[in-house]
């Protein structure tokens, strides 16, 4: 087992080879994620990849009820203009690190998906859920944009249903993520190990070679594109901290919380 702060990684013996477990520590019940956490997670990826007993690997949240709830709101209100663009581009990283990874990486989603939550979820291979989860993407509700991997977004659930996501900031429930074709796997709360299972299962028993191969090809038959428009969206970022929305609307987020919590 390896571990880093923000990152632990266990491997599992499979009959036909080794399965590594990733998981992604962040910080507050929702498993929030700052810089540093994404960091940790893209080192310990990284450390991960050349390991050829791999077959398979399944990321989730460290906290059993939490996937990633999405990036640390204090992190995002101190940030200025100069250095918006390396806090995304670090989650970024971490995305890029998952869809390079020689073999599949499944996500496995319990409760709060949102935000870098939902970009992390779509750069990996696909995807399975309980009915614990939520989902989001609610950028714009904080005075910023949603970039990096969010361009994913349209190859998996279409233009439409990406934009309203992006622009209301709302959040769908598990049989909604799953109906609009972000989820491949949806089942009840008790189920979910067992779905990663027969995933994980049908993976190792398949020819190595081939899945690494099929990996790569994968990867390829995204529309071409998609990785300017994501590294594009570090600068659109940064432009967000050329005004004080960022801040206004962080504060405000959190004062409706209190005023939640006193209620």
């Amino acid at each position: 087992m390896s571990n880093n702060a923000g990152f632990s990684c266990e491997t599992f013996a499979h009959s036909g080879g080794n399965v590594a477990i990733f998981t992604v520590h962040g910080q507050t019940r929702l498993n929030v994620v700052g810089i540093e956490t994404m960091r940790a997670c893209t080192a310990g990826v990284a450390a991960m990849r050349d390991d050829p007993t791999i077959r398979c690997a399944v990321l989730q949240g460290g906290p059993d009820d939490a996937f990633i709830g999405g990036a640390n709101l204090r992190e995002l209100q101190a940030l200025q203009a100069h250095d918006a663009a390396g806090f995304v581009g670090a989650i970024h990283e971490f995305c890029a690190s998952l869809r390079a990874f020689p073999v599949p990486v499944i996500a496995r989603v319990r409760g709060h998906c949102l935000g870098a939550g939902m970009e992390i979820a779509a750069a990996c291979d696909f995807r399975a859920c309980d009915d614990t989860a939520v989902f989001g993407m609610p950028e714009v509700r904080v005075g910023v944009p949603s970039v990096v991997e969010a361009a994913l977004l349209p190859h998996l659930i279409g233009h439409g249903k990406t934009r309203e996501l992006v622009f209301r900031g709302h959040l769908i429930d598990a049989q909604e993520a799953s109906r609009i074709g972000f989820i491949e796997q949806y089942v009840g709360s008790d189920d979910i190990d067992d779905a990663i299972a027969a995933a994980v299962g049908d993976i190792v028993e398949a020819a190595p070679n081939a899945i690494r191969l099929q990996k790569r090809l994968c990867n390829g038959w995204e529309p071409h594109g998609v990785d300017d428009a994501i590294t594009g969206s570090l600068a659109a970022f940064a432009q967000a901290y050329e005004t004080d929305e960022p801040r206004q609307y962080c504060e405000r987020f959190f004062s409706r919380r209190s005023a939640t919590a006193k209620s």
